[in-house]
């Protein structure tokens, strides 16, 4: 496949499959390749930039790889940009607040990366993308919305969680090194 996808224009689908179930999710992400290495072993290694994403209608081959002829799809137009913007900067401290805790917590030095985008509907797949853990269904749940405000607040709502979770473990370790302080 990956020899086919650099011979046309480095895009290629990717595509959820429910490990448990074996079935293919409806929606999906194009994927443009940035770089790509591959090893003596034949094994390839893939820098990938997401895309415009899209709903398969129907899967037309299957073998050697999947080939299915797909709609794009992109979120509904909002009514009340300022409120997008607003929410945008909610998350976005929530976020901030979440990397300087787990910094904390780790005892290491914690930012984000420079250049997050600004564009609310462009943070949300920002985040959607790099949350952490065992999230895949979650993820898909959030490629899947069609509404950037939907997905701003659910991700907030994740967000906050974290960030409350994360304040009382490190006021535990704080307090508990405190402590360790006085009886040493």
């Amino acid at each position: 496949m990956l020899q086919t996808v650099l011979e046309a224009d480095s895009l290629f689908g990717v595509v959820r499959t429910n490990p448990a179930t074996k079935e293919i999710s409806d929606v999906g992400c194009c994927a443009q390749i940035i770089k790509h290495q591959t090893s003596e072993d034949g094994r390839s290694n893939l820098v990938t930039l997401g895309q415009q994403r899209f709903r398969i209608l129907e899967i037309v081959r299957e073998a050697p790889f999947h080939t299915a002829m797909v709609s794009w799809i992109d979120d509904d137009l909002t009514d009340n940009p300022e409120e997008l913007v607003t929410l945008a900067d909610s998350v976005l401290i929530a976020l901030k607040d979440v990397v300087s805790l787990t910094g904390k917590l780790t005892d290491s030095e914690r930012t984000l990366p420079e250049g997050l985008p600004k564009i609310p509907r462009e943070l949300s797949f920002w985040i959607a993308s790099h949350l952490g853990g065992p999230v895949a269904e979650e993820q898909q749940n959030l490629l899947e919305m069609l509404d950037t405000k939907e997905r701003l607040k659910r991700e907030y709502h994740m967000l906050d969680h974290t960030r409350k979770q994360l304040a009382a473990r490190t006021a535990l370790k704080e307090t508990l090194s405190n402590a360790d302080k006085k009886n040493n």
